[in-house]
């Protein structure tokens, strides 16, 4: 029997282990389970992917790249006669009011930079072309960071606690942050 071609099988191992992650966490992602998600031989998940390191920077990328145009969208439509805080406020807003299971998903991944070396530099890029994007876009890219550390912060703890959104709040809390 021959092999069969499968132009599209990498791409189906990086949205199972996308998938996989969104359900069963960090702890869940192996060659096997990804395996078995993207209804592939195991061999399939290690020849494209030699380590989990790998499958998760691959994953991180496809899911920084889905952020990263959201962010777009985001800074391209700051209007200049708006205050900066009631701009960073929409931006929470809109983000708290998507899809949780995305959001989760996503600061799933982000996170792993945290005991996964190799996944780090690709959360650092996505942070870094937040900053870069918005920099761009306010004119000051010291003033982008404090932005993006306080509504990823921000973003974080409302997942986290469930409390209720509070406009009033965030354009207080950012307004101490930038002065």
């Amino acid at each position: 029997m021959g092999r069969r071609y499968d132009p599209d099988r990498r791409q189906r191992i990086i949205d199972a282990a996308i998938t996989v992650v969104g359900e069963r966490g960090i702890a869940g992602l192996s060659h096997r389970s990804v395996a078995a998600a993207a209804d592939v031989p195991l061999g399939s998940t290690t020849y494209h992917f030699s380590t989990l390191d790998e499958l998760l920077v691959a994953a991180l990328r496809q899911v920084n790249g889905e952020w990263l145009a959201d962010f777009t969208g985001w800074a391209d439509g700051i209007d200049p006669a708006v205050p900066l805080t009631d701009e960073v406020a929409r931006l929470v807003e809109e983000t708290l009011s998507g899809d949780r299971s995305r959001m989760v998903l996503e600061y799933e991944l982000y996170l792993a930079a945290l005991r996964h070396e190799a996944v780090r530099p690709i959360a650092a890029e996505c942070l870094d072309e937040m900053v870069r994007l918005l920099g761009q876009r306010i004119g000051d890219v010291r003033t982008a960071r404090a932005v993006v550390a306080f509504t990823d912060g921000l973003t974080l703890q409302h997942l986290l606690t469930g409390q209720p959104f509070d406009p009033t709040s965030v354009r207080a809390g950012l307004a101490g942050v930038l002065g």
